[in-house]
Parts: C-alpha cells; sequence; structure tokens
C-alpha cells in the first residue's frame, strides 16, 4: 500500500505508462493494461540469443515503435523512473529462460558520458533486477574509453572494432569462478556485450550471460 507522501506525489505528478504515456488507472502497475497487450513482445524460441563469449542473452521486447522511443526517452529524456518497469520486463524474461546467476553486473557508461547524462542507465537496470532477486549487483567493469555511440555505428564489424579494448575489470577478483549476469538496455549486433563478457571471462568468470530491455528486429 502506498504511503501518503507517496499518493500526495501521485496526484502532483501522476504515474505515466513509460510506453504510450498515459495516466496510470488505480489498478495499474508500471505500464498499462493496454501496452500490456500490445508491445512487441519477442516470441518465447526467439527470446534467447547467443553472442561471442555470452552463453545465453535474453530479451523481452523488439526495439520499435514505442519500446524505441520509451528507451530513447529513457536514455536521453531524464526518464530513469522507466528502469522500474523495464525491470519487471526483464525479470520475467529471465525466469522463463531459466537464466539465472551469482553476481548481476552492467555494460557501464564512460565517465565523461555519466557526467553528461547523470545516470548510467544500464547501471539502474541492473540495480532494479538486483533489487527483486536475492542476487548481489555489483559494478566489474570500467569504460576506459569514450567510443562513439553504437547506435551511429551500422557495419558489424566496426562496431566490434568501436569497442574493442574500451572496457577493463574493475577488480579480477570480483568475476573469479562467478556465473555472471550482464544488463544493458538494447542488444543489436551483441558487439558492445561481446566485448564485455570477453573481458568478464579473462577476469575469471566462469559464465556470463546477458539481458536487454529490448533486441533488434533482425538481428
Amino acid at each position: 500500500m502506498k504511503s501518503l507522501i507517496e499518493r500526495f506525489l501521485d496526484l502532483l505528478f501522476p504515474p505515466r505508462c513509460p510506453f504510450c504515456r498515459a495516466i496510470l488507472k488505480e489498478h495499474e502497475t508500471r505500464i498499462c493494461a493496454a501496452c500490456l497487450q500490445t508491445l512487441p513482445r519477442v516470441p518465447l524460441p526467439l527470446q534467447r540469443q547467443t553472442f561471442r563469449h555470452i552463453e545465453a542473452c535474453v530479451s523481452p521486447l523488439y526495439y520499435k515503435d514505442d519500446v524505441r522511443s520509451s528507451l530513447l526517452r529513457y536514455k536521453f529524456g531524464g526518464l530513469y523512473t522507466y528502469s522500474q518497469a523495464y525491470a519487471d520486463l526483464m525479470l520475467d524474461c529471465l525466469e522463463t529462460n531459466g537464466i539465472d546467476a551469482d553476481l548481476i553486473t552492467w555494460v557501464p557508461l564512460s565517465d565523461k558520458r555519466l557526467r553528461k547524462r547523470g545516470y548510467d542507465q544500464a547501471g539502474l537496470l541492473a540495480d532494479a533486477i538486483a533489487s527483486r532477486t536475492d542476487i548481489p549487483c555489483a559494478r566489474l567493469l570500467v569504460k576506459q574509453k569514450d567510443t562513439p555511440p553504437q547506435s551511429g555505428i551500422k557495419s558489424p564489424e566496426k562496431r566490434k572494432t568501436n569497442v574493442s579494448g574500451a572496457y577493463r575489470p574493475t577488480d579480477p577478483d570480483l568475476a573469479k569462478g562467478k556465473t555472471v549476469l550482464l544488463v544493458d538496455d538494447i542488444a543489436t549486433t551483441g558487439a558492445t556485450i561481446s566485448e564485455c563478457a570477453r573481458v568478464l571471462k579473462a577476469a575469471g568468470a566462469k559464465r556470463v550471460c546477458a539481458v536487454s530491455v529490448a533486441r533488434s528486429v533482425f538481428h
């Protein structure tokens, strides 16, 4: 049950669906009933992708239409509270696909981009997933190079080159012998999460699985 303060804030700033932006009704939690029915969900057999160094990467939604617009608002529009609704969908996808882990981490922003944006969108997702499970969350990676955004690079090979050597482990001992769940917002060619997984495995991680809010329609 919501506290008095939470109810007062809801009156001032009514909670909205992160996808269609409609004001949520009293019985709706984080996502409106209409969007729960119409979101472009990935069919179960296609939710699970494999990339280099990644045992499995699962995603509940396709990166298109209202999902794409929502994620762009989340990343660039300061709507970081969307992370809670996304985490609900991601956790359901993880459970459906039988993905478990010893430790949760995320694909980090560079310090430069973090200062500009004010928050790390993948880090918020990782924290939100961890808060709903008994799995601890830790920052295992640092982005040591401020690379151009992957979204502006179409070639899969150039995407791999762009992120090569961009990440390093924070403390190699943290990942040693662990099954790590790597969290990101969008999975397209898999170049970024593959590079992060490579670094984690080089640091001693036993296995790396991944989860994203959305995946490309064509990969």
